[in-house]
């Protein structure tokens, strides 16, 4: 069963009324959006975006119960004033960003996020990835190894980034790697004896870091943001979960920057984090952290 991380600490925080437009910027298997649903009532609007096709479908019929208007959009959501021009709505009342992979998808066979089992290298949140997308073959494929070491550093905060990136273009040089069993073995094989056997698989920081370079997931989070504030018409909340160090790091300094400009104010001075309770009974939420900013009511929209 689908258990939403930090799920009350989120619906406290917006404090969602009745009536309530409301956008959602990642669906995902639609825990928050029921509860939004429930509480804004037949009289509000929510919005909601996935790149994921098979999430919006689950979403969807998930969220048919309840009255509330239902607006399910593919798209990512750093184009969300796109799509909330194409509703007509100008403004949104509060805002969601659960940001991150699923478990669904995590484990969904053909995605190739996992290393687990081997499939093709894709990591793409699309189901269906168009032509042009970019996807993981490409990039364990094609880009340099300086390229490689910078992604693996920054994204995945890898030590032994440069080794791999190395071991990488030395194996692509006798035939191209196509699944993720390969690159994980690539990996493995290229840190030192005793980073093989850890608590965790020596290619997960890796995996992660190709993951959020496809989907240039740390731009889509500084387009969402900017972006979704603009569109918060003047006293609405913005509430966003991460789950990595560096999308934390950003949310924090946007809405710092916000509050400094006396734009918004901090709801919570610090992130909010699972309780105990909520960590036994799901051990993924464990990083989990929730901020949350209102804008101020003398803000010119």
């Amino acid at each position: 069963m689908h258990i939403p991380v930090l799920l009350q600490e989120t619906l406290d925080g917006l404090v969602l009324q009745t009536g309530d437009r409301v956008f959602e910027g990642t669906v995902g298997l639609g825990g928050h959006s029921e509860e939004i649903c429930k509480k804004i009532g037949a009289e509000g609007v929510y919005v909601g975006t996935d790149e994921d096709e098979n999430a919006l479908a689950r979403a969807e019929e998930r969220l048919a119960p309840y009255s509330c208007k239902k607006i399910f959009k593919l798209e990512n959501f750093r184009n969300l004033d796109r799509v909330l021009d194409e509703e007509g709505m100008p403004f949104v009342d509060k805002m969601l960003f659960d940001i991150g992979l699923s478990n669904l998808q995590l484990e969904e066979p053909g995605r190739g996020f996992s290393f687990k089992r081997d499939e093709p290298l894709r990591m793409t949140f699309r189901v269906t990835p168009r032509e042009d997308d970019l996807t993981a073959r490409e990039i364990v494929n094609e880009w340099g190894a300086d390229t490689l070491t910078d992604i693996f550093t920054g994204y995945g905060e890898e030590r032994f980034a440069w080794r791999i990136a190395q071991a990488i273009v030395s194996a692509r040089t006798a035939k191209p790697i196509e699944t993720t069993g390969e690159l994980a073995e690539i990996v493995k094989n290229a840190v030192p004896v005793f980073a093989r056997f850890g608590k965790i698989h020596p290619a997960t920081k890796v995996f992660q870091a190709i993951r959020i370079a496809v989907n240039d997931e740390l731009g889509a989070l500084r387009d969402g943001i900017t972006k979704g504030f603009a569109r918060l018409a003047p006293g609405g909340r913005m509430a966003i979960i991460s789950f990595h160090s560096l999308e934390d790091r950003m949310v924090k300094n946007f809405f710092r920057t916000y509050a400094d400009e006396g734009k918004g104010t901090l709801v919570v001075k610090r992130p909010i984090t699972p309780s105990d309770e909520e960590l036994e009974r799901n051990p993924k939420s464990r990083s989990a952290k929730l901020r949350i900013i209102e804008k101020l009511s003398t803000t010119t929209p």
